[in-house]
């Protein structure tokens, strides 16, 4: 087996990237601390046609060379929005649509495996802070929080690692 070369890859630009369609899922971080978590977000958002990432509180915002050294440019061809306040983000999404799931560990929360994601609907996944994880007013707020089978002894992941798993498995059941 021989490595795909750069042209090989087809890669479309991001005037290309802007008006292709995206699966109708919103990525919300809540107080994410790390710009390098947050580049990493960006990056994995392009590259499953996320349509847009919802910044919340202290997580850093575009442009920032941070962002960019994990988002390798990524943080120019996927939408972004700021909001100071994240139940204000949580209250916009609702009123347009969006079935709200918090990617945490609470009681009563779904497993990642038996969430049924509904390909006629639209979702966003709103993931906390690396520490506290999503504050309990959106937690609160939110239709549903979802769970990410976890079998070891830590049972946390790295949020740009959880959002990775996550938004593959809505893009999976999303993508038409």
């Amino acid at each position: 087996m021989k490595k795909k070369t750069m042209p090989e890859l087809h890669r479309i630009s991001t005037e290309e990237f802007h008006k292709i369609e995206k699966i109708p899922l919103v990525v919300v971080l809540d107080d994410v601390r790390s710009q390098n978590n947050i580049g990493s977000v960006f990056r994995t958002s392009d590259a499953f046609l996320v349509e847009k990432i919802c910044l919340c509180g202290i997580s850093a915002t575009p442009p920032h060379p941070d962002i960019h050294k994990t988002a390798l440019g990524a943080e120019d061809s996927v939408n972004w929005e700021y909001f100071s306040n994240n139940l204000e983000c949580v209250e916009k999404l609702k009123k347009d649509g969006y079935i709200i799931c918090s990617i945490e560990q609470v009681n009563g929360s779904v497993s990642l495996t038996d969430f049924n994601i509904a390909d006629n609907r639209k979702y966003a996944v709103i993931f906390g802070n690396e520490v506290k994880g999503v504050d309990q007013k959106v937690v609160d707020a939110s239709d549903y929080c979802i769970e990410i089978p976890q079998y070891g002894t830590k049972h946390s992941l790295n949020v740009s690692i959880s959002a990775g798993i996550v938004i593959w498995e809505f893009h999976k059941k999303l993508k038409k």
